[in-house]
């Protein structure tokens, strides 16, 4: 087993803890909400949640777990037109160890996804290739890379041969639980991390072959405590490039490091997003990489029957939702809420009436959050209330309904359409048929139902959630 120096007990005994309160929370959302006991009014306009973007990205992990299916089409850009570019269909294509093959077939990767067809044997390619990869989480960035690195590692020599720098320890963890596992059969691959709480005597030497952990942790044991040797790294992979950006310091740090390294160092460049700013950090790090990049998908909203509810208050509201779930079979659903109040609000109602109720807002730690979505992601609870934290890329195939017990609105009160698609997306994952409900409690809130109607040119039909058999018809 490839070792590592986290304390794993001690890792698995937090996240018990921390389960142990989530499902507190779950039961009873009312210890951690607001003790009001009356339906929030609309006007109570809170500040919008923010979620910071190592959060997000985390997140996103987290939620998109195990998925590697997309249907998006790639755009491949070299600058180098004698590079050679090649596409496999099965990983022994690739010729990989064959402990390191059964790593990848233990994980449950039976073929590679989209992104792992093209960047793996441009990745594993002699002379090695520098690139620069986006894709969002859940495409198979993370295993692409991971297998690249553990493919790289020179066994017979003890010292540190690659570096993969995280913005924050969750996400190094995450990486790191991954190297973990696809080096299962190779236990002379040792992998080593540089993160916070991970401490080491002066004067020693780093010998494991792989390092995974945060800029400032690295350039101080590089450079300050000398327990490695940058300058004998063969590669480079900067995960999440797009967090490190957005991070105080990280993007100079990474400079640094990368200062320090041999001009033959292979680099690995990988965001979720690809905008000016991330390119133009690229272009500082990454000399003649070649760039894959999957194109946006247009999410499509033809699978997805949309309807909405008129209601005269959140209380009605309420009303609605109970109807529908009295009449109608629903796998998972997600509710989306405009404040964090509402959402308290609604979860006690929920589960004082014996629904199976997950809360999810900006008052959860990073760790409640991964343990709220894990819980919803293995059917625990039916319901998930939640507020624009999760508008994009939960991928839940049992999720049937999404309600909009608000309407999305931008900072102007109009009609926030790209969120509206990201949140109904949620339903009519995997080519399957959802269902989408939007409760409306005032002219505003019609005039931005009807506006998001215009905007995709989709039906969204009047539902009478007083009328069981209507409400049958939908769930047909």
């Amino acid at each position: 087993m490839a070792s590592s120096h986290v304390d794993w007990g001690k890792f698995a005994e937090e996240q018990a803890k921390l389960d142990e309160k989530v499902t507190n929370l779950n039961i009873n959302p009312a210890k951690e909400a607001t003790k009001e006991r009356v339906a929030p009014q609309q006007n109570d306009d809170e500040s919008r949640e923010h979620i910071n973007p190592a959060e997000k990205s985390l997140l996103q992990k987290i939620i998109r777990k195990g998925l590697v299916e997309t249907t998006k089409p790639l755009e491949i850009q070299r600058k180098n037109p004698n590079s050679p570019l090649y596409s496999i269909k099965s990983f022994e294509a690739l010729h990989l160890k064959p402990e390191l093959l059964k790593g990848v077939y233990d994980m449950g990767f039976n073929s590679p996804s989209k992104i792992q067809e093209t960047a793996l044997p441009t990745l594993l390619a002699d002379p090695p290739q520098n690139m620069i990869a986006q894709s969002q989480s859940g495409t198979g960035k993370t295993a692409a890379f991971v297998l690249a690195m553990l493919s790289r590692v020179d066994t017979s020599k003890m010292y540190p041969q690659i570096l993969c720098l995280s913005p924050t320890y969750e996400l190094a963890i995450q990486t790191g639980e991954v190297a973990a596992r696809m080096s299962k059969f190779c236990p002379d691959i040792k992998l080593k991390f540089a993160v916070r709480g991970e401490e080491m005597a002066r004067g020693s030497k780093i010998e494991e072959h792989i390092v995974i952990g945060t800029p400032g942790k690295v350039l101080d044991w590089a450079l300050k405590f000398k327990f490695f040797d940058l300058k004998k790294i063969s590669v480079l992979v900067l995960d999440e490039a797009d967090v490190m950006i957005a991070t105080q310091g990280h993007q100079d740090q990474c400079i640094r490091i990368h200062k320090m390294l041999p001009q033959t160092c292979q680099m690995m460049f990988f965001s979720a997003t690809y905008d000016k700013e991330v390119m133009d950090f690229a272009e500082i790090i990454v000399s003649n990489p070649i760039i894959i990049r999957l194109l946006k998908e247009e999410e499509s909203l033809d699978n997805i029957k949309q309807y909405y509810v008129k209601c005269k208050d959140p209380a009605e509201k309420y009303q609605a939702i109970t109807n529908i779930y009295g009449v109608i079979t629903i796998g998972q659903a997600i509710i989306f809420c405009h404040t964090k109040k509402t959402a308290s609000w609604l979860a006690e109602k929920m589960t004082k009436d014996g629904h199976s109720v997950a809360i999810l807002s900006g008052d959860l730690t990073v760790s409640e959050r991964i343990s709220v979505l894990d819980r919803f992601r293995e059917g625990l609870e039916k319901v998930l209330i939640t507020t624009n934290v999760l508008a994009r890329g939960i991928d839940v195939e049992q999720v049937t309904i999404v309600v909009n017990f608000d309407l999305p609105m931008d900072q102007n009160r109009e009609a926030d359409c790209e969120t509206y698609l990201h949140r109904i997306g949620r339903t009519g994952r995997f080519g399957q048929s959802g269902i989408a409900i939007n409760l409306i409690d005032s002219p505003h809130a019609m005039q931005l139902c009807q506006d998001i109607e215009r905007h995709f040119k989709k039906k969204i039909h009047f539902l009478d959630a007083e009328d069981a058999d209507e409400i049958e018809k939908i769930g047909a």
